[in-house]
């Protein structure tokens, strides 16, 4: 499921962001409590905590990292989740695709989708 537009709009904010959003995603912290955004963009991914009682309004951000930094892997076991920067986060199963991609998009690029329409 993508994240609504609303909320790209509200961490865009935010953020301060003037480029493309490549990737989004809510993740919580392992075991319940404080609320995550995820933001990927060309140069950087930006980690935004929204509190516990909240997954969509951004209350601080968490860390920022340089885009070479891998997010994943996402282990699937027990539930979704994964190690970041020291925290561990869990994720919703519809968003592990967007982990992945976002990772391949950097580190195994061979394997993504080659473009149908490379000349426009």
């Amino acid at each position: 499921m993508p994240v609504p537009g609303p909320l790209r709009q509200t961490c865009r904010e935010f953020l301060g962001i003037d480029g493309e959003i490549r990737y989004i995603f809510p993740a919580q912290a392992r075991g319940g409590g404080a609320g995550f955004i995820f933001v990927v963009t060309d140069d950087r991914i930006s980690v935004i905590t929204t509190g516990a009682l909240s997954r969509t309004r951004p209350k601080s951000v968490w860390g920022s990292y340089p885009r070479g930094t891998r997010i994943g892997p996402v282990e699937t076991g027990a539930g979704a989740s994964f190690l970041f920067a020291g925290g561990q986060f869990e994720l919703d199963d519809e968003y592990v695709a967007v982990v992945n991609a976002a990772d391949a998009e950097i580190f195994d690029r061979d394997s993504l989708p080659r473009d149908p329409l490379p000349d426009l």
